[in-house]
């Protein structure tokens, strides 16, 4: 088990590997079908005579799918506090049924708070690629985390 993080932890340029997910049909179809209900993410059919190339995950799943491998490998496992928000997200190409997308998060900046000193900001950019470490998405976000020193 990854050992528990605090602010002081997290240094520019860390690499944080975040494992894999598969990308499962009918996951695809459950989350279009009640969030996302355009054709090429529920019709297999639909998604090949789109843009996308086939059945294709929801940006919005993707990201869901992101933040589930987030959550389990460093903010469960953190003293995280929560976003102020998520500065940038891009698509850049489809994540189809079958794909296996792999997240690491790189930390750019870590500051402590001046107006909460028992909490620092840690900015990440999570880059999502594929089976053939082609990149499908970016999430770059601000995470709060809480300081050793206020613990003590």
């Amino acid at each position: 088990m990854t050992q528990f993080r605090y602010f002081e932890d997290f240094h520019p340029g860390d690499e944080i590997p975040l494992g894999t997910k598969t990308v499962v049909r009918d996951e695809v179809i459950a989350f279009a079908s009640e969030f996302d209900p355009q054709p090429f993410h529920l019709d297999e059919e639909a998604g090949r005579a789109s843009l996308l190339g086939g059945l294709a995950a929801s940006g919005w799943h993707t990201a869901s799918m992101v933040m589930r491998l987030l959550c389990d490998q460093l903010l469960l496992r953190s003293s995280c506090k929560g976003s102020p928000g998520v500065d940038e997200v891009r698509w850049m190409r489809p994540v189809l049924v079958g794909d296996r997308i792999s997240v690491r998060a790189e930390i750019l900046t870590v500051r402590p708070l001046r107006s909460r000193p028992a909490l620092g900001l840690v900015e990440m950019m999570l880059t999502v690629t594929n089976q053939d470490g082609a990149p499908v998405m970016i999430q770059r976000s601000p995470v709060l985390f809480e300081r050793r020193e206020a613990t003590a």
